[in-house]
């Protein structure tokens, strides 16, 4: 095959395929190469530091030999086989996600990704309690299919709407932007208040769940207080109403726990997950169920398929995938390293007025950039675009937010990420930062 140019590539990419959340004749595609831990390389040559797993996913890094070994074993042997059969790798990475996840949530069912996930947790939910409602937060993101983006509280919803009815929304607990107007120190938990009386008006025997992502994720990574989990899961037994938790970004190490509700010690009753679960390597999600509800099936018909329901290379680099979180102590890392990045972060934002706040939990980290301080007016979508390519510029990559949720510059890289590494990422972001401090004020 003929070797194509770095210009040839992003060409062809642009004229022949679509890219997602964009509009088409604006994209810049990167025309990568190859990549390796916390690297990537693009065709010329030139090297990035993976700041954002790129979309929160590779969290053990870029080309793990022991994921792609398992890839390359499985492929050997056998690629894919009808979903009614049993196999060796679906059988035991079953068995593996009921041990990690928490609790009693024991059996899952397999689909491509967390749209895919969280569409057939509706689902289950539905079925198992007999109602149709499913409430969900605004600053969300649960998936871009139908029932998916229903339940995704951002603005991405609304340009596909009507969507699938029966999703509620209700405000989230985001204490820098507080929606009720409180400050930490006079906090008497409004958000769990407002929660409670959405309940009440929607008809808690209409309720089959409420769903949250674990921690808000690509709306603005918000970080809930200590006790919110607990409190909503007191609501949800009180209603009799389940409780999804969508760790399809924040889970797998990233916060420094398996899944991040595991910061706060609850169990939900339906966990779903992908992006980490093989790194990224191969798609792959699940939606993982109490035993309770598991049994609830095991005389009842289950109305959810999927040609690609429990495929074999994905299950192999899933169980691989799996095994290197233990093996390399991501776990450990995100954790220790998350501290170290988050004293980083905080420091940053004293040396830089256009940094509002920052906001961390393992390594899952943000820094929301204003114009103002006082009044948090959010920093212009141009002057992050100016950011962003100062980043770029710089060999740096990282997944950038600009609109009316808030301007965010995410730092979220691969759970392997050391020191040294962390400081190369952060000078380039500081460089940033200046252009950004230029424009508070104006």
């Amino acid at each position: 095959m003929t070797k194509l140019t770095s210009q040839e590539i992003v060409e062809m990419n642009k004229e022949y395929t679509f890219f997602s959340w964009s509009v088409q004749g604006q994209v810049n595609p990167i025309p990568v190469e190859k990549a390796e831990g916390v690297y990537f390389w693009d065709t010329d040559g030139k090297r990035y530091l993976d700041f954002s797993s790129q979309l929160m996913n590779t969290n053990i890094g870029h080309q793990h030999p022991k994921v792609v070994k398992a890839i390359q074993e499985q492929a050997g042997k056998l690629c894919f086989v009808h979903p009614g059969s049993a196999t060796d790798v679906r059988g035991l990475l079953g068995k593996k996600l009921a041990e990690v996840t928490p609790g009693d949530l024991k059996k899952t069912f397999f689909a491509l990704g967390g749209s895919e996930a969280n569409e057939n947790a509706i689902k289950i939910a539905r079925f198992y309690t007999g109602r149709h409602k499913i409430l969900a937060r605004y600053r969300s993101y649960h998936g871009a299919t139908h029932g998916s983006i229903a339940l995704t509280g951002d603005y991405r919803r609304l340009a596909v709407e009507p969507t699938m009815p029966g999703g509620v929304h209700f405000l989230d607990p985001f204490c820098y932007r507080c929606p009720f107007g409180q400050k930490k120190e006079s906090c008497a938990r409004e958000c769990i208040k407002h929660l409670e009386e959405v309940i009440r008006y929607e008809g808690p025997d209409k309720i089959a769940a409420i769903i949250m992502e674990g921690v808000v994720g690509s709306n603005g990574l918000i970080v809930p207080p200590d006790d919110y989990w607990p409190r909503v899961r007191e609501i949800c037994d009180k209603y009799g109403i389940l409780l999804i938790s969508d760790e399809v970004m924040s889970g797998w190490g990233r916060t420094g726990q398996w899944f991040a509700v595991d910061n706060w010690g609850v169990t939900p009753d339906i966990i779903t997950t992908a992006k980490g679960i093989t790194s990224g390597y191969l798609p792959l999600g699940a939606v993982i169920v109490s035993e309770k509800i598991a049994k609830f099936f095991d005389d009842k018909y289950l109305y959810a398929g999927l040609t690609y329901n429990g495929h074999t290379l994905a299950c192999a680099a899933a169980l691989a995938t799996i095994e290197v979180y233990d093996e390399d102590n991501l776990l450990e890392n995100a954790r220790e390293m998350g501290k170290y990045l988050g004293e980083k972060l905080e420091a940053i934002k004293l040396r830089h007025v256009s940094v509002g706040d920052v906001r961390y939990i393992g390594l899952f980290t943000t820094l929301e950039l204003v114009q103002n301080r006082e009044s948090k007016e959010i920093m212009p979508a141009s002057v992050m675009g100016e950011v962003g390519k100062i980043l770029r510029d710089n060999g740096l990559f990282t997944f950038i937010m600009a609109n009316n949720m808030g301007s965010m510059v995410f730092v979220v890289p691969p759970l392997c990420i050391n020191k040294q590494q962390i400081d190369e990422g952060l000078a380039i972001v500081e460089k940033a930062l200046e252009a950004a401090d230029r424009q508070v004020g104006k």
